[in-house]
């Protein structure tokens, strides 16, 4: 269904223009305190079923109480219990004491269980802990705001004066901090956005995401891609526009990216194989020649780890030339966030395919979904170039080409790279059956 462009105002209106029309029911209708300060029920988006809550962001920001909580808390249950995905429409300020409690440790029970996509329709208050910690969030340009202390409490506190745009403002949670994963330039835009996340993933985590079985090709041989033969320049550090190897690997050139504002040197989002979902996670040589940062790191893992809870396979194209040499980095923390993308791909038991590009060179080779941390299938075209640091004496690592690395067991396979989509369909129809399973644990401890 194709969402009508118009902005409406009202909890209800909202929900109504992100389902499929008619099939909302709405629950707790008749026992409402006060009409449609949060509207919940269940509904469909393209014909599958999800749970939805709206809160009214009237007068920027009401505030949540008890009751409305409850309703709240309930259709979250109602999700889990059914296995639906479940939308959250964002726009309240303060809520009662320990209503926002409630609300938080249902999304972490569901976490990993169902997906879960947040919209921010107007000033996020007490519910941003909430929101901040589902799997996708949605944000509306000059209409989204969340802060945990807001301006006015920033200036009573520090004396320094920033407008909600500045400090919490769409624009700042997708290009900043990093939060948001989609900036809509309008709600039409934002709840399409919504639409197309939830075609990419199951409807929870013990089902496949769904597929288009009619699109399997019948001629693999067929799905060559001439022009990249000749993508990569010939000199070593010329930058290329990276999308247009992801996309020649994609059906259609299908892609949609999440996050693309916030650390653009490195490219995620999703796709499709032969009509099934994929992730990819690719360096970008146009922003800071690929190199993974702090930023980097975290929005790549995080990725990383929704595509594996989802049943989602990863494709990772590789042309990084290490880390981003910076002292502020080293005392930031890139040691920790750069271990939280190797804990990420190291426990990811989906499929994993990884295709070097241009240059893979020391740690950061390793980090990028390396045959060392598990990957299934490993590719690499003859422009590929793997740099393993040398011993302590050494004067400068050893550079591995194809061959070699192919003999050191790096890699897999040297392929041209116009047959890079024909390796990936084979590889993903080989690796359909995969099943592995980690240790039994309670749960790991991944470097926060």
């Amino acid at each position: 269904m194709t969402v009508v462009d118009t902005e409406v105002s009202s909890a209800r209106e909202r929900v109504e223009l992100l389902l499929d029309e008619g099939s909302f029911v709405e629950l707790a209708a008749v026992a409402r305190r006060r009409p449609d300060s949060v509207v919940t029920g269940y509904g469909t988006v393209d014909g599958r079923p999800v749970a939805v809550f709206s809160q009214d962001a009237a007068a920027f920001g009401a505030v949540l109480d008890e009751f409305s909580g409850a309703k709240i808390t309930k259709v979250m249950d109602l999700a889990l219990k059914t296995g639906c995905p479940l939308i959250s429409i964002h726009g309240s300020g303060a809520g009662a004491v320990g209503v926002q409690g409630e609300i938080f440790r249902r999304t972490v029970l569901a976490s990993g269980v169902v997906p879960q996509i947040a919209l921010i329709v107007g000033r996020a208050g007490g519910s941003v802990h909430s929101a901040a910690a589902n799997d996708f969030m949605v944000t509306n340009d000059h209409a989204s705001y969340m802060f945990v202390t807001g301006p006015e409490a920033v200036e009573a506190a520090t004396g320094e004066r920033l407008g909600p745009e500045e400090l919490g403002g769409a624009r700042a949670l997708s290009t900043v901090s990093g939060i948001a994963h989609h900036l809509a330039h309008d709600q039409t835009d934002a709840f399409e956005y919504v639409r197309a996340l939830l075609s990419y993933l199951p409807s929870n985590n013990l089902e496949d995401p769904p597929a288009d079985l009619e699109s399997r090709t019948d001629d693999v041989e067929a799905e060559l891609r001439p022009k990249l033969n000749s993508i990569v320049p010939d000199t070593v550090n010329e930058p290329y526009d990276m999308l247009q190897v992801v996309e020649s690997a994609l059906d259609e050139d299908e892609f949609l990216e999440t996050q693309p504002l916030f650390a653009p040197n490195i490219v995620t989002g999703f796709g499709r194989v032969e009509g099934r979902p994929v992730g990819i996670v690719a360096n970008q040589p146009l922003r800071h020649g690929g190199c993974l940062d702090i930023d980097a790191c975290e929005k790549a893992a995080r990725f990383i780890r929704t595509c594996d809870a989802f049943n989602v396979p990863v494709l990772t194209f590789v042309d990084v030339p290490g880390f981003r040499p910076d002292a502020e980095q080293e005392l930031h923390g890139i040691v920790r966030r750069s271990a939280k993308l190797t804990y990420a791909y190291a426990e990811a038991t989906v499929p994993l395919i990884t295709v070097i590009i241009r240059k893979a060179c020391g740690g950061a080779y390793d980090v990028m979904g390396s045959k060392h941390l598990g990957a299934d299938l490993n590719l690499a075209w003859p422009t590929a170039r793997i740099a393993v640091p040398g011993p302590p004496l050494a004067l400068e690592d050893t550079v591995l080409d194809p061959d070699s690395a192919c003999e050191q067991g790096c890699v897999d396979a040297l392929i041209t790279p116009s047959e890079t989509r024909q390796h990936i369909i084979r590889g993903l129809r080989a690796l359909g059956t995969k099943r592995e399973t980690q240790p039994g644990r309670k749960h790991g401890n991944v470097p926060l």
